[in-house]
């Protein structure tokens, strides 16, 4: 039989152990910090935020935490993402160390930013 999918990011983060549902709040409230307008969702059934668009995604894993900001982050932040395996548009956060939440943070504003000159952009 399978498992339902979330339907909110609490029900997404509740599904974990405790020691991955702190650090999947930490990551959650450092978004949310940053992007208090965001709008709290699943999407390909990971939690997310979205303001004009999706800023990022997040999921936990058995040993890290996926942080899914988008392919101009990856390039932008290369330095400060260095010491993390990334992908075109993934960064792995280890379970075992503490979460970048300065990183993040500065992530989410650039998201934020970026998100909205597109959605300007889209007006004119």
């Amino acid at each position: 039989m399978k498992a339902e999918k979330p339907s909110n990011i609490d029900e997404y983060i509740a599904g974990f152990p405790l020691s991955t549902r702190e650090i999947l709040e930490q990551v959650r409230l450092t978004i949310r910090n940053v992007a208090p307008q965001a709008q709290d969702v699943i999407s390909y059934g990971m939690p997310a935020f979205k303001l004009n668009g999706i800023l990022v995604w997040f999921a936990a894993y058995s040993k890290h935490i996926g942080f899914y900001p988008k392919s101009t982050v990856i390039e932008v932040f290369n330095k400060g993402i260095a010491k993390y395996k990334s992908s075109k548009g993934a960064i792995q956060f280890p379970l075992n160390k503490p979460m970048p939440l300065e990183l993040i943070t500065e992530i989410v504003k650039f998201r934020v930013i970026e998100n909205q000159q597109k959605a300007e952009l889209k007006k004119k």
